[in-house]
């Protein structure tokens, strides 16, 4: 039986390419093209693909909130996140909410068709920009604390934003939830960081609630 494969993919040039590149090969079936997280929502359960491509950044809900949305319901499909940017905030939110994979956007037939038999058989396809953040992020040493661990000095608003960013919600997405602007989203997080020691989104939650690792 072939790998079936679902895209999601605003851009429809982008889209029908992606489309193209997947019906090259004989045990790779593309069955449904979305142009938007809320149509893939509603056609996905019925058609069970067992790989999605999900841009991740997509009018209306974002890649992300959608991968959460999947990741909720059974059987899951292995989703490889798409896009044109390394953003580290997005990559950890991406992998958070339950993505297997993260490809940097453009991307040629044979990569895009080895990540779809990689993830399919258990592997984590990344683009070696991507990897490479990942491996930084998990190496990069928190500094050593004064006393004894930070996080009963958060305030309220900070362990509530901690809490967001340990389930993968993007900086904007955090903004929104809880009527807080951008930059003070941002100004919350760097005093997160601060006050745990650490230097990223990684470290930040494994202090949190280090089995996360």
């Amino acid at each position: 039986m072939p790998i079936t494969v679902a895209i999601v993919e605003d851009d429809a040039r982008i889209r029908r390419s992606l489309a193209a590149m997947l019906g090259t090969a004989e045990d790779i079936e593309c069955v449904g093209e979305f142009a938007s997280a809320e149509e893939a929502l509603r056609k996905v359960p019925a058609l069970r693909p067992r790989v999605i491509f999900m841009d991740i950044h997509l009018p209306g809900m974002s890649g992300v909130d959608c991968v959460r949305e999947i990741a909720g319901t059974g059987p899951k499909p292995q989703i490889v996140m798409l896009t044109s940017y390394d953003d580290s905030d997005a990559i950890f939110s991406s992998l958070s909410a339950g993505a297997c994979g993260y490809l940097l956007k453009p991307i040629r037939t044979a990569q895009l068709l080895a990540a779809v038999r990689d993830v399919y058989s258990g592997g984590a396809p990344m683009s070696g920009q991507i990897a490479r953040r990942v491996v930084e992020a998990f190496n990069k040493p928190a500094a050593k604390p004064a006393a004894s661990p930070a996080n009963g000095s958060l305030s309220e608003r900070e362990s509530q934003i901690l809490q967001l960013l340990s389930e993968g919600y993007l900086y904007k997405e955090i903004s929104d939830k809880l009527s807080i602007s951008y930059s003070t989203v941002r100004t919350h997080i760097e005093r997160i960081y601060e006050k745990l020691h650490v230097q990223s989104r990684a470290q930040a939650v494994a202090r949190m609630n280090p089995r996360r690792l």
